[in-house]
């Protein structure tokens, strides 16, 4: 595992020692180019590979994969890199500041600010299938929502905010994930009492001896918890 001492140095190690790691998705165009531009222009990648150290002298990749991908089409020896720690928290980040990850943000917790610019960089990805949601309506909706208690994002779809399962729903997964609280003992607001399923309201009726709960619908198990 990685030496603590190396830890966050930078290194000129030998690419035979490095293994690429889940690799890059970049055209072979783009890395061939960049790796005949590297060759004319010294054979140096001032921009390190971020790699953790696995054993003795051998390394992975977790972060800027596409340099690590130029340096092997230049034939480089070596390569300049720094040594991040061996945790999946160095890989998620060195991962997301390379540019290769979407950051996510926990929409159980965001802000309205964050909830609306997440939507703004969805919407305005070429080919989007949220281009015709309408950002403020959306926005307004899912902030308002009792977002805290959800489960999985499928509660969207339920907001009538143009949001909808498939490939609109789909799309928010990259940018949102959720950490629900747990539900309160009692609940009487009808909107959080509307987003959770028959089984959690006759749960919740049967704890409240609300009586014959086994035959009303939904609607009627909301109203009589929310007495």
């Amino acid at each position: 595992m990685s030496n603590f001492s190396d830890v966050g140095n930078l290194m000129y190690l030998y690419l035979d020692n490095i293994d690429p790691g889940s690799g890059t998705g970049t055209p072979e165009f783009l890395i061939h180019a960049a790796a005949h531009l590297l060759n004319q222009k010294g054979g140096r990648n001032w921009n390190p590979v971020i790699v953790k150290e696995v054993s003795e002298d051998k390394y992975e990749v977790i972060g800027n994969t596409f340099i690590y991908a130029v340096a092997e089409a230049a034939g480089l020896e070596k390569v300049w890199c720094i040594i991040a720690d061996d945790s999946d928290d160095a890989a998620e980040l060195s991962k997301v500041l390379a540019g290769e990850e979407i950051p996510k943000v926990n929409l159980s917790k965001a802000s309205r600010d964050e909830i609306m610019s997440a939507l703004q960089y969805l919407i305005e990805q070429p080919g989007s299938s949220l281009k015709a949601v309408k950002l403020p309506v959306a926005t307004n909706r899912i902030d308002e929502s009792p977002r805290q208690y959800w489960k999985n994002l499928n509660e969207i779809t339920k907001l009538k905010c143009g949001i909808t399962k498939g490939k609109k729903l789909d799309a928010l997964k990259q940018v949102f994930y959720l950490t629900p609280e747990p539900l309160p003992k009692t609940i009487k607001d009808p909107a959080i009492l509307n987003s959770l399923t028959m089984t959690e309201l006759k749960k919740m009726a049967k704890e409240r001896a609300i009586p014959a709960f086994g035959k009303m619908k939904k609607p009627e198990i909301v109203e009589a918890l929310s007495q």
